[in-house]
């Protein structure tokens, strides 16, 4: 008895150190690959600013990736004026901002209500129903589309939202709906106890607890209604409505395209959504680690 008690301090130092290096041990093949895959981003970014500060000659002149001997700020100048920055910036702002609130209010509705009623024939094939809708390519509805909102007035940036809103269901209900099934049923049989209607229920039991998914969903429909082409190109009819990424297009004619101006107008639609992204990191990223530790 002496003797094994004897030996177990010394063994239990030594299981420790010897399991202790492996805490710390890099995988240089995942190192590696982060690094190259890095470079698909790094390169094609660093390119566009050195264009957008190149004059035409210099980028004739050159391969294009070498840093220009005279930095040429006009460019800026001349695709804030061209592609009328202001009005659709404010135009673009507003689809995305109205279009993450409706849709998280939306999609989060709906998901509860699928994942909490699940068990109903209405509500498990509802829920196959807008899951289905995700194999649908978008330009076999093109056409229908453009019909319909034209009929209803709905050609213009207040029509966008609702279209990215209701578009959108498909997918974060599948998203959600994993989520809310994952959360306690107790949680909100305890809230009905102490009186709490459905409404109340789900504000103030189930939507804080959708925080990491609503990070989610605002990313993933924050950049889609931000850098989307073909909708607004097919459904848009007003000039005055037009979204940044079709402000694009006037920098490129039928003979020729303007590179310098339009690599400049393509980093300030850029601009935007990465400083969002940067100030919204965080608070996303912790919002992920609370999901998973919930």
């Amino acid at each position: 008895m002496s003797a094994t008690t004897a030996n177990t301090p010394a063994a239990a130092p030594a299981q420790t150190k010897k399991h202790r290096p492996g805490l710390h041990r890099i995988n240089w093949w995942a190192t590696a690959f982060i690094a190259v895959a890095s470079l698909t981003v790094l390169i094609p970014l660093y390119l566009a600013v050195v264009v957008a500060l190149k004059t035409p000659d210099q980028l004739l002149g050159g391969s294009g990736f070498e840093w220009p001997t005279e930095v040429r700020w006009a460019n800026f100048s001349e695709a804030w004026t061209a592609a009328d920055y202001p009005t659709t910036l404010a135009n673009t702002g507003i689809i995305t901002v109205l279009t993450v609130i409706f849709t998280i209010l939306t999609s989060s509705i709906v998901s509860w209500a699928l994942a909490r009623n699940m068990h109903r024939p209405f509500f498990k094939g509802a829920f196959f129903y807008f899951l289905s809708a995700m194999f649908i390519p978008f330009p076999i509805i093109m056409l229908p589309l453009v019909k319909q909102t034209a009929a209803f007035g709905l050609d213009n940036k207040w029509g966008m939202i609702i279209l990215y809103t209701i578009f959108g269901i498909s997918m974060n209900s599948f998203i959600y709906t994993a989520y809310v099934r994952s959360i306690p049923l107790e949680l909100e049989e305890a809230a009905r106890v102490d009186g709490a209607s459905t409404w109340r229920v789900f504000w103030k039991v189930i939507f804080p607890l959708l925080a990491p998914m609503n990070a989610t969903v605002g990313i993933l429909t924050c950049v889609w209604a931000w850098n989307d082409y073909i909708m607004p190109l097919v459904v848009l009819t007003d000039p005055s409505d037009r979204t940044l990424v079709l402000a694009q297009s006037i920098f490129q004619g039928q003979y020729n395209i303007d590179h310098t101006v339009s690599f400049a107008s393509y980093l300030m639609a850029m601009a935007p959504l990465l400083l969002v992204y940067i100030f919204a990191q965080r608070w996303v990223i912790s919002g992920v680690t609370r999901g998973s530790i919930k």
